[in-house]
């Protein structure tokens, strides 16, 4: 295992063991609702299924066809909070 690997492992321990995932996952959430997010990615799930057909289409292919769009459009904003978040959460239980 890389140290990289290492060191993203113990910072996903860290932060749910502590409880901060969780509230993280929810602020991302929120924030994405909140910028319209959601309902971009929601209709684009329906083009999609329209396209394709709804016969001729898994859950997987979605998944698959729609997440390029939907990191794409999370804004930076989003970004920048949710790294603000987690290095101050690094820098306040650093060891």
């Amino acid at each position: 295992m890389s140290r990289e690997s290492r060191l993203r492992a113990a910072v996903n321990q860290k932060l749910t063991e502590l409880g901060e995932r969780e509230r993280l996952k929810e602020l991302l959430r929120a924030k994405l609702t909140e910028c319209g997010w959601k309902d971009q990615m929601k209709a684009h799930c329906k083009e999609v299924i329209k396209e394709k057909g709804l016969e001729h289409i898994t859950v997987d292919d979605l998944v698959l066809e729609i997440t390029p769009k939907g990191r794409a459009l999370v804004p930076d904003s989003v970004k920048k909070e949710l790294l603000h978040r987690i290095t101050a959460f690094l820098a306040q239980h650093a060891k």
